[in-house]
């Protein structure tokens, strides 16, 4: 039996805010997002845009990623961001 994937993601709003989550699948998130239909913090802030995303091999992987990016200072999300960014 195949384990399923989960990934931790950013995604830059409309106003220029970060908002960080998981999702089994972070295509159909970031639609779900878009629709305003994902997280009340990004309603009325669409589009919204991927600009970070990791992959865990657990659901409890991805949460406690998750966990740690909502704990650093916008700066260091800033640089996480932009290492991602340039990584082909």
């Amino acid at each position: 039996m195949e384990k399923k994937t989960y990934y931790t993601y950013i995604i830059l709003c409309k106003d220029n805010t970060l908002y960080t989550g998981y999702a089994a699948d972070v295509t159909a998130r970031i639609a779900l997002h878009n629709l305003g239909k994902g997280a009340k913090y990004v309603r009325g802030r669409q589009p919204v845009k991927l600009v970070y995303s990791k992959r865990h091999t657990s659901r409890s992987e991805a949460q406690a990623h998750e966990a740690y990016i909502k704990k650093l200072r916008h700066c260091e999300k800033q640089l996480l961001i932009e290492a991602w960014l340039e990584t082909p």
